[in-house]
């Protein structure tokens, strides 16, 4: 699945938010960017995630540290979901799968015994080089945003 690792630079690409405007992981270079993969807006998990990292956002700014959210939905659906939640960071919609599959994270799942594909919830922290600094798998939403701010916090 991923076969990017901690110290690789992380790959660039170009996604709308939920207002339809373009973002660029390259525009974020010179600050830390937590760039999470969720599998849909509005979910139960999803929810959780989102709100912690909502909850402690001021924290990430205090850092000067950006999150930016990327699921398959659309912008529309982002949209909803943030202002549901009142979610103060980018929401970015990769409708054609492109930076989930160039980030390894679209693949089989299963739930109930049944197999799909969906993204598997996975977060990079990207510091202000644009290098891969902590690779997070198999999340679980309820402590993440905990594990993310002691990774920057390591970060220096």
């Amino acid at each position: 699945m991923i076969n990017l690792k901690v110290g690789d630079q992380a790959p660039d690409f170009v996604l709308n938010d939920e207002n339809g405007r373009k973002h660029s992981l390259f525009a974020y270079r010179g600050q830390p960017v937590v760039l999470y993969f969720y599998p849909k807006d509005d979910t139960p998990g999803c929810t959780t995630e989102a709100c912690n990292f909502r909850d402690d956002f001021s924290t990430y700014e205090d850092a000067d540290v950006t999150i930016l959210g990327v699921s398959v939905d659309d912008e529309k659906s982002h949209m909803k979901f943030k202002e549901k939640y009142s979610l103060p960071f980018t929401l970015l919609a990769d409708t054609n799968k492109e930076v989930v599959n160039q980030y390894g994270v679209w693949g089989k799942k299963s739930m109930y015994g049944k197999e799909y594909d969906g993204i598997h919830r996975t977060t990079f922290l990207i510091d202000a080089d644009g290098k891969i600094a902590q690779i997070f798998e198999k999340v679980k939403p309820s402590i993440h945003s905990d594990e993310v701010l002691n990774a920057i916090e390591a970060l220096g």
